[in-house]
């Protein structure tokens, strides 16, 4: 049995207070949270399983990437999208929930790459602002370039946060209501058709992911993507997160263990959907 503030690897389970809690665009709510024990530094991609106790409709928790880390303070970002997330909308500043974490795998980016580019779809900018903050440090040696999309206006998440930490910062809209009325593949794949950069970093819905995945891997550039699934424990046992990967000899992996953060070449992108679950 797992102890609250007990180390299990790299991950301790405690409980954290809301600090704060505010809805940043419709149906998409920032939660800050102070661990109560010391809560290990994580990499940007790795995501952490919360409960809500009492307040929740299901027992087990629900993994959330992880937004920001500073601090001592950890932020999540997420959209309401059934029961458990409706249920944690509703919590105010004060009230409690239960951590573990972190959990996953996150990004691994090289020192000495030229350029870097991150893509995000929606949500999907959650764990890149993460990642965009742990690589600002690099700008002055590494052109890092930004691209959000999202269905309108209302679902493109975090430019500020990119544009802030001095990043450029290419928006596309479905329903063209701002930035480009386009999928945000189109002007990612121009960009990497203009001088191929040395890593992608994606995250965003499957349809999107596999896109990226595919438009990289054809032109041999290096590709992470993030991706989400259904799980209950996030620790491996549940094998409820299970995706299909390339290698016969491992003909699956698991979001919790071998990802979030998968290199693209190690999945299985036959299928339309890429044989990923978006997590709801």
């Amino acid at each position: 049995m797992i102890q609250d503030g007990a180390p299990i690897g790299r991950s301790v389970q405690t409980r954290a207070r809301i600090h704060a809690h505010t809805e940043v665009a419709p149906g998409y709510w920032r939660m800050r949270l102070a661990p109560e024990t010391s809560f290990p530094r994580a990499e940007p991609g790795q995501f952490v399983m919360v409960g809500l106790g009492a307040a929740a409709p299901r027992l087990w928790r629900r993994p959330f990437s992880i937004h920001r880390q500073a601090g001592g303070r950890l932020e999540l970002l997420y959209r309401v999208v059934g029961p458990t997330t409706r249920a944690m909308a509703e919590l105010p500043p004060g009230s409690v929930v239960d951590l573990l974490g972190p959990l996953g795998r996150g990004f691994r980016v090289a020192d000495g790459l030229a350029r870097i580019v991150l893509a995000a779809g929606g949500i999907g900018a959650a764990p890149m602002v993460f990642l965009a903050e742990t690589l600002a440090g690099r700008s002055r040696e590494c052109e890092i370039e930004v691209f959000i999309g999202g269905r309108s206006r209302e679902d493109l998440l975090c430019r500020e946060d990119f544009q802030r930490l001095g990043l450029p910062v290419t928006t596309t809209t479905d329903d063209g209501s701002d930035g480009q009325h386009c999928l945000v593949t189109v002007p990612l794949e121009q960009a990497a058709d203009r001088g191929g950069p040395d890593l992608i970093c994606a995250c965003g819905p499957p349809a999107m992911l596999r896109c990226v995945a595919l438009m990289a891997m054809a032109r041999g550039i290096a590709c992470q993507v993030s991706i989400e699934a259904l799980m209950a424990c996030g620790l491996g046992a549940c094998l409820g997160c299970a995706v299909a990967g390339r290698d016969p000899a491992t003909p699956y992996l698991h979001v919790c263990r071998e990802g979030p953060v998968f290199d693209a070449a190690e999945l299985d992108w036959s299928s339309p959907a890429g044989n990923i679950q978006t997590l709801t």
